[in-house]
């Protein structure tokens, strides 16, 4: 298994860098989590929108499904020049009737909803979902095939629920909206105490920080996680891989 950031910014991405996606793949099937605003731009560097077999939203917020339109349009001009594709399903929660009947989009996409209760097979992926803490509804999601595990937290607070839905994950990719000395409850987001916090009570074998706030010396987020896990931690950037 194999994921690959796309973008790690949270709110929006900064200058030539996109806001949340995340590719992950495993035997040839190619999933995209999250589609924030550049997206798409930053996609094209690792794979073609065309060669996608699925995307999984976590929630509706423009940081993390702006691009949708874009990658539906990209696929639509790539069956224009010849490129033979099946319909893209794109998996999102049915919580907001309005933004989840933009998902489906001629034949080039169709929007399927997933259940919080229920088992997703999607390719060689088992994926599980749970409620996040956040203003409007949001998913957290749990991959797991080969005998390995990646669980994304997609945007929320600390809730204790994520402790046994991230346990004993091979790779946790944790957001990380706000410093130690911060509340982000409010907001729904995370702090990098919380994020170490996590992955030290999972027990996680590894600890990427992402949905990046755009102030302060990001290292500092890793540090302040490193006081309370002490395995491997990275910050997400674009580019990064991590085979599992």
């Amino acid at each position: 298994m194999e994921i690959t950031v796309i973008g790690p910014w949270g709110g929006y991405p900064k200058v030539n860098e996109a806001s949340a996606g995340y590719l992950i793949e495993h035997n040839g099937f190619r999933v995209l989590i999250d589609c924030g605003s550049g997206v798409l731009s930053k996609l094209q560097n690792i794979v073609q929108p065309e060669l996608l077999d699925a995307v999984v939203i976590s929630h509706y917020h423009a940081d993390h499904i702006a691009d949708i339109g874009v990658l539906q349009h990209a696929r639509l001009i790539k069956g224009f020049l010849g490129e033979k594709m099946e319909c893209l399903p794109i998996y999102a929660h049915p919580f907001n009737q309005q933004e989840f009947a933009k998902l489906t989009y001629k034949n080039i996409t169709k929007g399927v909803s997933y259940q919080s209760d229920e088992l997703l097979k999607l390719g060689p992926f088992d994926v599980r979902f749970l409620r996040t803490k956040h203003p409007v509804e949001c998913f957290a999601m749990r991959f797991e095939s080969g005998g390995k595990t990646v669980v994304y937290t997609a945007d929320t607070a600390f809730k204790d629920e994520l402790i046994p839905f991230s346990k004993e994950a091979d790779l946790l990719l944790c957001e990380c909206n706000f410093y130690g000395d911060q509340d982000g409850s409010n907001a729904g987001h995370m702090t990098s105490l919380h994020a170490g916090k996590l992955a030290k009570i999972g027990n996680v074998k590894q600890l990427v920080l992402t949905h990046l706030p755009h102030y302060g010396r990001l290292e500092q987020l890793q540090e302040e996680a490193a006081e309370i896990y002490h395995g491997p931690i990275q910050l997400a950037h674009f580019g990064l891989n991590i085979s599992l």
